[in-house]
Protein backbone atom coordinates (compact mmCIF):
# COMPACT_ATOMS: atom_id res chain seq x y z
CA UNK A 1 0.00 0.00 0.00
CA UNK A 2 1.26 3.44 -0.90
CA UNK A 3 -0.32 6.76 0.07
CA UNK A 4 1.35 9.91 -1.23
CA UNK A 5 0.09 13.29 -0.05
CA UNK A 6 0.76 16.59 -1.79
CA UNK A 7 -0.51 20.14 -1.91
CA UNK A 8 0.57 21.50 1.46
CA UNK A 9 2.31 24.81 1.94
CA UNK A 10 2.24 28.22 3.57
CA UNK A 11 -0.98 30.20 3.32
CA UNK A 12 -2.35 33.33 4.96
CA UNK A 13 -5.33 33.17 7.31
CA UNK A 14 -8.53 33.09 5.29
CA UNK A 15 -6.81 31.43 2.36
CA UNK A 16 -7.36 28.06 0.71
CA UNK A 17 -5.39 24.93 -0.11
CA UNK A 18 -6.27 21.67 -1.80
CA UNK A 19 -4.54 18.52 -0.60
CA UNK A 20 -4.30 15.37 -2.70
CA UNK A 21 -3.51 11.79 -1.74
CA UNK A 22 -2.62 9.34 -4.50
CA UNK A 23 -3.24 5.77 -3.36
CA UNK A 24 -2.21 2.39 -4.72
CA UNK A 25 -1.73 -1.21 -3.65
CA UNK A 26 -5.25 -1.96 -2.45
CA UNK A 27 -8.78 -1.95 -3.95
CA UNK A 28 -9.21 1.80 -3.63
CA UNK A 29 -12.85 2.08 -4.67
CA UNK A 30 -14.01 -0.39 -2.02
CA UNK A 31 -12.70 1.36 1.10
CA UNK A 32 -13.34 4.55 3.05
CA UNK A 33 -10.48 7.03 3.15
CA UNK A 34 -9.67 9.61 5.79
CA UNK A 35 -7.59 12.69 6.40
CA UNK A 36 -5.95 13.19 9.79
CA UNK A 37 -3.74 15.97 11.09
CA UNK A 38 -1.18 16.32 13.83
CA UNK A 39 0.15 19.57 15.25
CA UNK A 40 3.41 19.74 17.25
CA UNK A 41 2.91 18.38 20.75
CA UNK A 42 -0.61 17.21 20.03
CA UNK A 43 -2.22 13.89 19.23
CA UNK A 44 -3.17 12.98 15.70
CA UNK A 45 -6.83 13.83 15.10
CA UNK A 46 -9.40 12.83 12.51
CA UNK A 47 -10.29 15.63 10.11
CA UNK A 48 -12.64 13.97 7.62
CA UNK A 49 -13.73 10.59 6.27
CA UNK A 50 -15.37 9.68 2.97
CA UNK A 51 -17.20 6.44 2.16
CA UNK A 52 -16.06 4.09 -0.57
CA UNK A 53 -18.42 5.49 -3.21
CA UNK A 54 -18.13 9.04 -1.93
CA UNK A 55 -21.75 9.41 -0.97
CA UNK A 56 -21.17 9.83 2.75
CA UNK A 57 -18.77 12.15 4.56
CA UNK A 58 -17.96 12.93 8.18
CA UNK A 59 -16.07 15.96 9.49
CA UNK A 60 -14.52 17.09 12.73
CA UNK A 61 -16.51 19.91 14.28
CA UNK A 62 -13.50 22.20 14.00
CA UNK A 63 -13.48 22.02 10.17
CA UNK A 64 -17.16 21.53 9.37
CA UNK A 65 -18.34 24.07 6.81
CA UNK A 66 -14.78 24.99 5.79
CA UNK A 67 -13.23 21.71 4.55
CA UNK A 68 -14.56 19.32 1.91
CA UNK A 69 -13.34 15.77 1.37
CA UNK A 70 -13.85 14.14 -2.03
CA UNK A 71 -12.49 11.25 -4.05
CA UNK A 72 -11.96 10.15 -7.62
CA UNK A 73 -12.11 6.36 -7.71
CA UNK A 74 -11.00 6.27 -11.35
CA UNK A 75 -7.78 8.08 -10.41
CA UNK A 76 -7.28 6.43 -7.02
CA UNK A 77 -7.05 9.84 -5.37
CA UNK A 78 -8.68 11.47 -2.36
CA UNK A 79 -8.76 15.24 -1.88
CA UNK A 80 -9.21 17.72 0.94
CA UNK A 81 -10.33 21.20 -0.07
CA UNK A 82 -9.56 23.58 2.78
CA UNK A 83 -11.14 27.03 2.77
CA UNK A 84 -11.12 29.90 5.27
CA UNK A 85 -8.00 28.51 6.85
CA UNK A 86 -7.10 29.51 10.40
CA UNK A 87 -3.75 29.50 12.22
CA UNK A 88 -5.02 26.60 14.33
CA UNK A 89 -5.28 24.50 11.16
CA UNK A 90 -1.47 24.44 11.05
CA UNK A 91 -0.48 20.77 11.14
CA UNK A 92 0.96 17.90 9.19
CA UNK A 93 -1.91 16.34 7.26
CA UNK A 94 -1.99 12.59 6.67
CA UNK A 95 -4.00 10.34 4.38
CA UNK A 96 -5.24 7.08 5.92
CA UNK A 97 -6.81 3.79 4.91
CA UNK A 98 -7.60 0.76 7.08
CA UNK A 99 -7.21 -2.35 4.94
CA UNK A 100 -6.55 -6.03 5.62
CA UNK A 101 -6.56 -5.43 9.38
CA UNK A 102 -3.81 -2.82 9.15
CA UNK A 103 -3.76 0.95 9.34
CA UNK A 104 -1.80 2.68 6.60
CA UNK A 105 -0.52 6.27 6.53
CA UNK A 106 1.13 8.50 4.00
CA UNK A 107 4.25 10.50 4.77
CA UNK A 108 2.23 13.63 5.46
CA UNK A 109 2.17 17.13 4.00
CA UNK A 110 2.79 20.27 6.05
CA UNK A 111 0.15 23.00 6.12
CA UNK A 112 1.12 26.27 7.75
CA UNK A 113 -1.39 29.08 8.17
CA UNK A 114 0.35 32.31 9.09
CA UNK A 115 0.51 35.94 8.13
Amino acid sequence: VQLVESGGGLVQPGGSLRLSCAASGFPFSRYPLSWYRQAPGKERELVATISSAGGSTVYANSVKGRFTISRDNAKGTVYLQMNRLKPEDTSVYYCNVDWALRRYWGQGTQVTVSS
